[in-house]
């Protein structure tokens, strides 16, 4: 069922009245000596599970954010209507999905963590950003709500599993996705300059040091670095600044959608053409490439993981049949725009599915040991050769990604520099 935050409080109330019931019960069962001692967590009675997420519906990053939250909302409702989801306790399930508008604000993002749990959601997911993630982590982990599949690649999400049990990321970190880039540079064996476009922060960092690590000892040189704040409104003087150096590559780690199409219209103007890098997350051809006159550039690369259900080349395949057949039906309510984030968030509703299946009891550590359990999972609308892997320590979900070239379109393989 899809709840909005106008329409909710009173069915938040019921919940937590059936909960507070539920919490009565599980200890009445376990003081009886029937050998159950872990009461239900919030969030889950014997028919119903209740999740969350908070995401940019509104302001420069919606295009990404409704996509998040559209293609989580599309897998879940299908499988509600399908009859809803197996978990590891022989019961059955409808699954919910509340989500809530933090327009990639993380004092709004904490705002509505806060009230998603004490409406009593079992889980928070798929949250896209690193700032609104970052400021939400120590508080999920101290009241250890689990906060997961996270849609950033930041690297603070899956760096210390330790110190943030309850926390896991979906995507290959940004130091993945930069490193990714330097290899393929590297590997063209001839004297490279590289320029580098950053986020003032973790996501920025990751994609600088990735990079930067990969390139070392080669011909690439990386001759220019600027940042930016995602609050920006123009980045115009920064790739002035960089421009001046004349690099051969400009790696733009910008996540924000017209900043991002500002980049490349701002470096024509200049009459600055290198070869572009573009992260997964701000290089859809019809949201970045075409607004930005991609096709100006000698070429422009991106990593991918997912297949692109509009794309002709898989028409036919399987699991883009009954995603677009779904998303119809459900996720075209949300958004009509498509971006990487809602194939990326779709695959994550499978995984979700994994983790019901290994859940013996009905609480929030169970879900977490069997989140963290799935190992070659082919999820539906990832890559050949893309697997979820949770049990590695200090990884994401998905660490695995393919660099590919633009091709009019859409992309295809990047062949040689």
């Amino acid at each position: 069922m899809m709840n909005f935050r106008n329409a909710t409080r009173v069915s938040g109330v019921v919940a937590a009245a059936a909960v507070t019931v539920l919490l009565i019960a599980g200890c009445s069962r376990g003081d009886g000596g029937s050998g159950e001692t872990n009461a239900p967590s919030p969030g889950i009675t014997d028919t119903t599970l209740s999740l969350g997420i908070s995401s940019p519906l509104t302001g420069a990053t919606a295009g990404p954010g409704t996509c998040t939250v559209a293609g989580l909302y599309t897998y879940l409702e299908a499988k509600n209507a399908a009859g809803g989801f197996e978990f590891g306790d022989g019961k059955t399930r409808k699954v919910n999905l509340t989500y809530l508008d933090d327009a990639y604000d993380p004092a709004k993002a904490v705002t509505n963590f806060n009230t998603l749990v004490d409406d009593g959601i079992f889980a928070y997911v798929g949250a896209l950003g690193t700032p609104t993630n970052a400021a939400i982590m120590p508080i999920a982990n101290e009241g250890q709500v689990p906060q997961v599949l996270l849609v950033t690649g930041a690297s603070t999400f899956s760096q210390d599993t330790t110190a943030n049990p309850w926390t896991l990321g979906l995507l290959p970190t940004y130091y993945t996705e930069a490193h990714t880039f330097g290899e393929f540079l590297v590997a063209a064996g001839k004297p490279i300059t590289v320029a580098v476009l950053s986020q003032n922060d973790d996501y920025g960092k990751g994609y600088l040091n990735g990079i930067t690590d990969a390139i070392k000892g080669s011909d690439v040189q990386i001759v220019a670095t600027a940042t930016y704040e995602p609050t920006d409104t123009t980045l115009d003087s920064q790739v002035t600044e960089l421009a001046a150096s004349g690099a051969d590559v400009l790696v733009s780690a910008v996540s924000v959608t017209p900043l991002q199409v500002g980049v490349l219209t701002k470096a024509q103007s200049l009459g600055w053409l290198p070869r572009i890098f573009l992260p997964s997350n701000t290089s859809t051809p019809a949201t970045i490439l075409a607004p930005g006159n991609a096709a100006a550039y000698p070429g422009v690369y991106t990593t991918s993981l997912s297949k692109v259900p509009a794309s002709p080349a898989f028409a036919s395949d399987p699991d883009v049949v009954a995603y677009n057949a779904a998303f119809a039906l459900y996720g075209a309510k949300i958004t009509t725009t498509f971006t990487p984030h809602c194939a990326w968030s779709y695959a994550e509703g499978a995984i979700l599915e994994q983790a019901f299946l290994g859940m013996k009891e009905p609480t929030r550590a169970a879900f977490m040991t069997a989140l963290k359990s799935i190992k070659d999972f082919d999820a539906p609308l990832l890559l050949d050769g893309i697997t979820v892997d949770t049990t590695q320590a200090n990884t994401p979900a998905i660490s695995k990604l393919i660099l590919v070239k633009s091709s009019g379109p859409g992309y295809g393989p990047a062949g040689d520099f």
